[in-house]
């Protein structure tokens, strides 16, 4: 019986493994394997929502031990530090404790067939001081720590206000350094990054700001002291919608008290601050990196042939161009279509990459080859501009026309999307149930986490 490991359980990588596992893993022809350092899988589209404190991370993580029961494979917790082609074998790491107990020691695993889920990591495109002083939303634990510096943000800049608001001189001299004269009471957020991952956070950010004044977590002016930047280096923010979107999209955001900030291209970051290429000083108390992504840095260690981006080059058939044991899905790999391109590293490209793989493992499992080539389709794009709007480009069945989709009805087929991956991990069922218990769970909690 062959083994089938997956390495990374987001988007592609659980929806994979729970379709081998349903049709292979539980009839007993192949052994299903999945192999991730966190213990659970969380929907990497959603992250900005924890980091805005509006889901509750633990409430909407799926344990990967669970599904593997239900589903038919296999799941080993660790971090894999390389892989081993000619002896087909991927080295995990120790399995360690919060306070460095060593709970499983370094151990490898066997394949015959391996796949590499293993998606993006953020890009810094080498700017002096963004990997030392910017926070990133790669995964769960970083989204909470936003979240966290977020409220603390927030909280002190309340207490100094109360403190005086510039009567108390000593306390105003460990405000402003002279330096960064714009650091005041109040909190600076920089968001750089003009996509879909910086425009969602700043929407969410806005609600949040207020919703925490309105329960008294702090006392400032969610516009005039809680101030949101967003900085981009194109003309216009979600450059990859129709510039009539963008636009309505900044407009939105404006009216949010919201600064938008185009053609502006990040020179360097600095501890309270980031300075673009015009020598413009953007004061920052907390600067959130959503600028662009890569590939993590092990991809480019496999000896396999990858891209400027360290995306694992693949064929048709989703297989590595130099080793047919291996393939590659979601945003670590690169494949690029004969008529449409290259794929984005979007979710929908790893749930179809998923679809089409569990198919041709299947097939090639059967009858030892498969000639199947995968075609991404786009199905458009949606980005949400806080709790009651969205703007988005959806394409039609047929004859692949495009439609613009704004307001109440972009916001509930955004949400749609998250109802169609639980769809693809639990069954209509579950995800109706799920559907319910969070209804529910809005209606009965605080719209924001207030701690």
């Amino acid at each position: 019986m062959q083994t089938i490991v997956i390495v990374g359980g987001g988007a592609g990588g659980l929806e994979l493994a729970t379709r081998l596992g349903d049709s292979m893993g539980k009839a007993g022809t192949a052994r299903i394997v999945l192999v991730d350092r966190w213990p659970a899988h969380f929907w990497k589209p959603l992250l900005h929502t924890v980091a805005s404190g509006k889901r509750d991370a633990q409430a909407a993580q799926i344990d990967y031990a669970a599904q593997a029961c239900e589903h038919g494979f296999d799941f080993h917790r660790g971090e894999v530090l390389g892989v081993d082609r000619a002896a087909r074998r991927i080295a995990l790491a120790p399995w360690l404790t919060d306070d460095g107990v060593e709970v499983l020691p370094a151990r490898s695993l066997g394949y015959d067939k391996l796949v590499l889920a293993l998606g993006s990591v953020t890009n810094f495109f080498g700017v002096p001081g963004a990997c030392e002083h910017v926070l990133t939303l790669d995964d769960v634990p970083q989204a909470e720590a936003f979240h966290q510096r977020f409220i603390d943000g927030c909280i002190q800049a309340s207490a100094r206000n109360a403190a005086g608001a510039g009567l108390d001189a000593s306390l105003d001299a460990s405000l402003d350094t002279g330096i960064y004269p714009g650091l005041d009471a109040g909190l600076d957020i920089v968001i750089v990054g003009g996509g879909a991952t910086g425009v969602e956070l700043a929407a969410e950010l806005s609600h949040s700001a207020r919703t925490l004044a309105r329960y008294k977590v702090h006392a400032l002016d969610p516009v005039r002291n809680v101030r949101i930047r967003i900085l981009e280096r194109g003309p216009l923010l979600l450059p990859h919608l129709h510039p009539r979107l963008s636009k309505r999209a900044a407009r939105h955001l404006r009216s949010l008290g919201i600064t938008v900030c185009v053609d502006t291209t990040v020179e360097r970051v600095e501890a309270h601050a980031v300075v673009d290429n015009e020598a413009r000083v953007f004061p920052s108390s907390i600067t959130l990196w959503a600028a662009g992504v890569e590939a993590p840095a092990m991809c480019a260690t496999l000896g396999l042939s990858v891209n400027r981006l360290r995306q694992i080059a693949v064929g048709p058939s989703l297989q590595s161009m130099d080793d047919a044991a291996i393939y590659a899905i979601g945003d670590c790999a690169s494949f690029v279509c004969p008529v449409k391109g290259t794929v984005p590293p979007r979710a929908q490209a790893a749930h179809q990459q998923a679809m089409f793989l569990a198919q041709t493992l299947a097939q090639t499992l059967a009858h030892g080859a498969s000639t199947a080539a995968f075609a991404y389709r786009d199905y458009g794009s949606l980005v949400s501009l806080g709790p009651l709007a969205a703007v988005g480009v959806l394409a039609g069945t047929v004859g692949g026309r495009k439609f613009q989709v704004g307001g109440l009805l972009a916001r509930w087929l955004y949400s749609l999307m998250y109802r169609k991956h639980l769809m693809a991990l639990h069954g209509f069922a579950r995800m109706a149930a799920r559907t319910v218990a969070d209804w529910i769970g809005e209606k009965i909690s605080p719209s924001v986490r207030l701690h």
